[in-house]
């Protein structure tokens, strides 16, 4: 009988790596893929599904954007214990979350081992030798942990060159490198503190990435940039929205994290989302845009 194991996928080629080694090793490999409110790693829930199936795998996600696991996630990043990078990313603190759900997990299915696809002094926050010792030792998974980038091929550094070269032996293909984590990007890093403290719900997480984003006290406002992201709005359950009746963008309106889509809103919130919609289509001019530049988040 095989021995089992557990490897964290994010879909990228370092846990895909992960995958065919600990395979390559005849264990019985089980894929685990979490499902981020921020960003999901290297690929989608369903790119990882479909490689998960070429190979033979059984996947198991936690979906962390919805339910329970989201409000524990969204007090993962309010707290950060260990630290935020340059953005608001939890890095350090989000590793651990992940971790210790995969050892309950694996505890339950009598699992002892744990693969991660991590090389030392790739990422500047969370693979670093000191922050993986810390990772290990809260997660409490000291000598559970295999790392077979590390383990059995000595990978280091920030070069995928001996990677991309490992996946040309397996033959395997990959998505390109992507950081994928809106929590990371600086630009954002106001946008996303105003909006934790404030709240969040399930039905506002798919918009916290897209669209121009304005506060006006309680009540939040996004606009489309373009028809894509403006499509989205429209078909959005978070909120009221407001489709104009001329080439210009979307909008949705939120009055608070607990309020229903349905409740009703005061003229003056419905004119300041159509002086906003007016500044930033054709018909705006550059001062009234120019004046909600100031606002956005």
């Amino acid at each position: 009988m095989k021995k089992k194991c557990i490897v964290m996928f994010s879909g990228g080629l370092d846990s895909r790596l992960a995958i065919k080694i600990m395979q390559e090793k005849g264990f019985d490999v089980l894929a685990v893929f979490f499902k981020l409110p921020f960003g999901t790693g290297c690929c989608s829930e369903g790119c990882s599904f479909n490689f998960s199936q070429l190979q033979g795998l059984k996947l198991k996600v936690f979906d962390c954007t919805k339910g329970k696991l989201l409000k524990e996630y969204l007090e993962v990043i309010k707290k950060a214990k260990h630290g935020r990078g340059a953005g608001i990313n939890p890095c350090i603190d989000c590793r651990i979350f992940m971790l210790k759900k995969v050892k309950k997990f694996a505890d339950k299915q009598k699992i002892e081992f744990i693969v991660t696809g991590e090389v030392i002094g790739q990422r500047p926050m969370s693979q670093q030798k000191k922050q993986i010792k810390v990772i290990e030792e809260e997660s409490k998974l000291k000598n559970r942990i295999i790392r077979p980038l590390i383990d059995f091929y000595k990978f280091q550094g920030r070069s995928r060159k001996p990677q991309i070269a490992l996946a040309k032996k397996f033959k395997i293909k990959y998505p390109d490198p992507a950081g994928g984590c809106l929590l990371c990007e600086k630009a954002l890093k106001i946008r996303l503190e105003t909006l934790l403290k404030r709240g969040l719900n399930e039905k506002e997480i798919n918009l916290v990435g897209i669209g121009r984003h304005f506060m006006f006290g309680k009540i939040w406002i996004i606009i489309g940039r373009d028809e894509k992201e403006n499509k989205i709005i429209e078909s959005s359950k978070a909120g009221k929205v407001i489709e104009p009746d001329y080439p210009a963008p979307s909008a949705v309106i939120m009055s608070k994290a607990t309020t229903s889509p349905t409740t009703a809103l005061s003229k003056a919130v419905i004119n300041k989302t159509n002086k906003l919609i007016k500044a930033y289509s054709k018909k705006g001019n550059l001062k009234d845009r120019e004046k909600f530049d100031k606002e956005k988040l």
